[in-house]
């Protein structure tokens, strides 16, 4: 028997006593390692019968080594299936499981009320040009929305949206009325933040076009809506005012249920949380968009979800639906 001869079968002898993977990598290291003595000679090599001979070795104790290893795989299969027995009957590990922001809540709850009344959901783009966010919707040269200390301009022509409006500018130039339709997305303005405001919050717009609409249908619409979301215990006022796209415009409030309407911080001692803005559909918006005001009439609305999730809940400030703080938002 030759030294090679006696090397493999030490070798072999080896890999077929090794009782664990361990021991099984210390005489691979061993035998076939970068430092072995088989693989030292094999650089040595410098005939054919030499590299021959050291190469079969070297191939025979491979395969015996993947057998082995595929051996001691099995055997460990084995083992673990008769000792690590499973009761499968027993209750498994209870996982966390996540719930929608409070924000996706009222929304949903905004577009199921919307939906049950026959109205459109929209979600339109929310970079939106000067045209659509203001000249469309007949806002003055000089209203203070048009300044770039209120609103985020890209350039002399883009914004990001102010209010969720321009969906009413959009539908109205896609389709005929009777229009029924509240567009759901986020806006931008440059507020400063407090208990009640954030430059970015989401928006619910509504606008129904037909004939014979009247403030009446406005107000029935809200106090509707306000009632689904708030149950009917909540107080809601309308109140007048002006904006620029509606006339006659109104402001609907909802009592602050943190202080039951005594006054508080968040309701600025008033007692009352206002809601957003509402009215009818100014003439000269319907004549931008080639409708006669004397055949059509409508009513418009905007109110905030971030406000309805706070007066919902009765959270005593809106910074709380942003700040991602899970002591907060696991309670709803």
């Amino acid at each position: 028997m030759t030294n090679w001869e006696q090397h493999e079968q030490e070798a072999a002898q080896a890999i077929a006593s090794a009782a664990t993977s361990d021991a099984l990598e210390e005489v691979r290291v061993r035998y076939l390692g970068r430092k072995s003595e088989l693989a030292l000679a094999l650089r040595e090599v410098r005939d054919r019968e030499s590299g021959m001979l050291l190469n079969g070795i070297r191939q025979r104790l491979e395969t015996a080594l993947a057998e082995r290893e595929q051996r001691l795989a099995d055997e460990e299969l084995d083992r673990r299936l008769r000792e690590e027995v499973i009761d499968v009957t027993l209750p498994g590990e209870e996982l966390p499981v996540g719930h929608l922001h409070p924000i996706t809540q009222v929304r949903r709850m905004v577009e199921d009320a919307f939906l049950g009344l026959g109205y459109e959901v929209r979600d339109d783009r929310e970079v939106e040009t000067v045209e659509y966010n203001f000249d469309k919707l007949a806002f003055l040269p000089t209203h203070s929305a048009r300044s770039p200390r209120d609103t985020f301009f890209f350039d002399d022509t883009h914004v990001l949206r102010t209010e969720t409006s321009p969906s009413q500018i959009h539908i109205l130039e896609e389709k005929a009325p009777p229009i029924y339709m509240v567009s759901i997305g986020r806006v931008y303005r440059r507020d400063a933040i407090t208990a009640t405001r954030y430059p970015i919050f989401h928006q619910f717009e509504g606008l129904a076009v037909d004939k014979g609409l009247t403030l009446a249908d406005l107000k029935g619409t809200l106090l509707h809506v306000m009632r689904q979301l708030y149950g009917p215990d909540r107080r809601v006022r309308f109140r007048t005012h002006y904006f620029p796209f509606t006339e006659p415009s109104i402001e609907p409030d909802v009592s602050c249920g943190i202080c039951g309407g005594a006054g508080c911080r968040t309701c600025k001692f008033s007692g009352w949380i206002e809601m957003g803005g509402a009215g009818m559909v100014d003439p000269q918006v319907f004549l931008n968009v080639g409708l006669d005001p004397e055949e059509w009439s409508g009513f418009a609305f905007g109110c905030g979800l971030e406000r309805t999730a706070q007066l919902r809940h009765d959270i005593p400030d809106i910074r709380a639906l942003w700040e991602g703080d899970l002591r907060v938002l696991r309670q709803f």
